[in-house]
C-alpha cells in the first residue's frame, strides 16, 4: 500500500517562498514518477510538476522559473520549492504517484495514489 504524506504548507505574502514535502512509503519516491498537483476552490485539480525515477522534471507553464521539484531517494521524500509566490498560487497542494518509472505528463487521471494535501495561501 502506497502512502503519501504532504507537509510544509502555510500562509505567505506575495513574493514569498515555501517548501512543500511529500514523505512516501519505501521505494516509492526512488522508483516511480512523483507529481505535485493543486486545486483551488471551484477549480479543477491541475498538475504543477513531476519528476521521474532518473530525476527528469516537467513543469506547468504557470510555475516555470518559480517552482522546483526535487527528491531525496534516501529519505523517500519529494519536495516542491516555491519561490516568487503569487495570490493565484493559492490552493490545496497534493502529492501523487503514477507507479510508473516514467512520468505520464501532468494529467490527474494518470496518477493513482494521492496524499491528503497541504494548504498554501498567498496574500497580496
Amino acid at each position: 500500500q502506497v502512502q503519501l504524506v504532504e507537509s510544509g504548507g502555510g500562509s505567505v505574502q506575495a513574493g514569498g517562498s515555501l517548501r512543500l514535502s511529500c514523505a512516501a512509503s519505501a521505494y516509492t519516491a526512488s522508483s516511480y514518477c512523483m507529481g505535485w498537483f493543486r486545486q483551488a476552490p471551484g477549480k479543477e485539480r491541475e498538475g504543477v510538476a513531476n519528476i521521474d525515477n532518473v530525476q527528469r522534471t516537467t513543469y506547468a507553464d504557470s510555475v516555470k522559473g518559480r517552482f522546483t521539484i526535487s527528491k531525496d531517494n534516501a529519505k523517500n521524500t519529494v519536495y516542491l520549492q516555491m519561490n516568487s509566490l503569487k495570490p493565484e498560487d493559492t490552493a490545496m497542494y497534493y502529492c501523487a504517484t503514477s507507479q510508473t518509472s516514467w512520468c505520464p505528463g501532468l494529467l490527474r487521471s494518470e496518477y493513482n495514489y494521492w496524499g491528503q494535501g497541504t494548504q498554501v495561501t498567498v496574500s497580496s
